[in-house]
Formats: structure tokens, C-alpha cells, sequence
């Protein structure tokens, strides 16, 4: 029995321990460097699609870069809430993974067919975190 205590206790201490991630860019900075491009990429992969393995392997970073971004925005300095930030930061996680697998197959259709998911993941953040979204002045 102690010993099932003394690990729930070093589980719990790991559990609270700061965080040694230090975000570099601010959130507008992500969203312009990294998540716009990329979801970009996706959104109009069909205007010129991939013809070599040396594109598609761009397409497949591209897609790698976009749902890791979904765990940057999760990070504990960033994450605006537990509740729908993270649902939609894990949204972005998985249509990039999905993305990413979908490239590595070299499956053009797959990515196509991301598009609805990817828009939804986006929308739904910005209409929830992002001031003034989609209002006319």
C-alpha cells in the first residue's frame, strides 16, 4: 500500500512540474509564419499538385509543420483555456496528421478531401478566440 502511495505521489509531482517549453513567436507570429502557409498549402494543394517525390516530401513537411503546430498552440503558455482551445488546437493536430499520411501515400485525393475538416478546425477557433472575426466595421 505505501509503495502504491509513494507512486501516486512522484506521479503527481511530475504531473504539476513547470513546463521547460519556452514559446519563441507570439500567437500572430505562428499563425502567419507557420499555421497560415501551411493550411494554405493544403486548402490549394489542387492548384498545383505534387508530380515528383521531391514535392510531395515538401507536402508531407508541409503537413508535419501544420499539426505539430496544433501541439505549440496546446502548450501551457499559449493555451487559453483546457476546454475549446484544446479541442480545437487537437483538430489542427489531426487533420495534419491526417495530411501527413495522406502525402507519405502520395494521395492527392486524401488531402482534397481534408479541405472541410481543416476549414472547420480553423473556423471554430477563430470564431471563438479571434476578436472581431469575420465583422464588418
Amino acid at each position: 500500500m505505501r509503495i502504491l502511495a509513494l507512486f501516486f505521489l512522484a506521479a503527481l509531482a511530475v504531473a504539476q512540474a513547470p513546463s521547460s517549453f519556452q514559446p519563441v513567436g507570439n500567437m500572430s507570429q505562428l499563425m502567419i509564419d507557420m499555421i497560415y502557409p501551411t493550411s494554405d498549402a493544403i486548402f490549394y494543394v489542387e492548384r498545383a499538385p505534387p508530380t515528383n517525390d521531391r514535392e510531395w516530401g515538401a507536402l508531407r513537411a508541409t503537413a508535419l509543420t501544420l499539426a505539430e503546430s496544433g501541439n505549440l498552440l496546446m502548450m501551457d503558455k499559449r493555451a487559453r483555456d483546457q476546454g475549446d482551445w484544446i479541442k480545437d488546437a487537437k483538430l489542427l493536430v489531426d487533420v495534419g496528421a491526417a495530411a501527413y499520411k495522406a502525402a507519405q501515400a502520395k494521395n492527392l485525393g486524401a488531402i482534397v478531401a481534408l479541405n472541410e475538416q481543416l476549414y472547420t478546425a480553423c473556423v471554430t477557433c477563430h470564431q471563438q478566440y479571434r476578436p472581431g472575426y469575420r465583422r464588418r466595421q
